[in-house]
């Protein structure tokens, strides 16, 4: 994991000793700092949010009920990233599952244009918000072009930068296996977006202005209730994120692609859940 991921919470291990003595707080603590790295995962794995916050709320629950038997032979982030993957990978297929494209398929689903824009006129922000949804959605579309087991492999080791040892325990699976997978992984986003989409390659016709009223049409973003977009700085500061992204080698435009992304967080109200959930199961 990244320096900055390990600053993120310095007493993090602190609050779990206090937390398997029985102490609500510190359960509480160690809960609220987890979620939303869980929830980012959960959400680059499945795409929609909703089912990103039903699959963050159970593999929290078993968290937990189990952190009795965390016994620290690895760091506490390395072990509730265990648990979370092993759930993932064993969810019954969820709704953008169930419609998700081989990468043939997406080329030929890319290659589809609307009319252009948006299909009424709107303020610079409304549209600015709209290409951030098309962009983000398609993007986190692309990942579901892979098995659960690459996907997994490229959110762990190019988009959260795990190193390749921890990505390994957490999916407890050999370092030179997980690299093999990261590699698969890594090599056919990267041939994908290179070839097709004009964001990580300014050769292609970057096409997200133009999905925007083909999106609306499809029913894949609904105006009124985006799923992706929220910040309106982050869309505004976009064109600048890109024209670094396009100064890198071509072989990391895609994953700093990814990580441009605005960093994904749960609904205010799962606070409340998890502290309900921490009354009714608490160890």
């Amino acid at each position: 994991m990244t320096e900055r991921q390990k600053k993120q919470n310095p007493g993090l291990e602190h609050h779990v000793a206090k937390a398997k003595s029985g102490d609500r707080d510190a359960l509480e603590a160690v809960i609220l700092a987890v979620q939303n790295d869980i929830y980012g995962l959960a959400l680059r794995f499945l795409w929609h949010p909703q089912d990103a916050e039903d699959a963050t709320q159970e593999i929290l629950i078993r968290v937990i009920t189990g952190l009795g038997s965390f016994r620290g032979d690895s760091g506490f982030r390395t072990w509730v990233y265990r648990i979370a993957c092993n759930k993932l990978l064993t969810l019954r297929k969820q709704r953008a599952e169930k419609v998700a494209m081989r990468f043939e398929e997406f080329a030929d689903d890319l290659a589809c244009e609307g009319s252009g824009g948006v299909s009424k006129p709107l303020p610079d922000g409304e549209e600015l918000l709209l290409l951030e949804e098309v962009k983000i959605g398609c993007t986190l579309a692309m990942l579901l072009c892979l098995d659960r087991e690459h996907r997994l492999a490229y959110i762990l080791g190019e988009i959260m930068e795990f190193s390749h040892q921890e990505a390994a325990q957490v999916l407890e699976v050999s370092p030179a296996a997980f690299r093999k997978r990261l590699s698969r992984s890594r090599d056919k986003i990267k041939t994908f977006m290179l070839a097709r989409c004009g964001l990580v390659n300014a050769d292609n016709a970057c096409r997200c202005r133009k999905r925007v009223s083909l999106a609306i049409d499809r029913g894949r973003v609904n105006p009124h209730q985006l799923l992706f977009a929220s910040s309106m700085e982050v869309a505004r500061q976009f064109p600048v994120v890109l024209k670094k992204i396009r100064q890198l080698e071509a072989t990391r435009r895609a994953a700093a692609l990814y990580r441009s992304h605005p960093p994904p967080e749960s609904a205010a109200s799962f606070v409340s859940w998890i502290r309900a959930a921490i009354d009714v199961g608490k160890p």
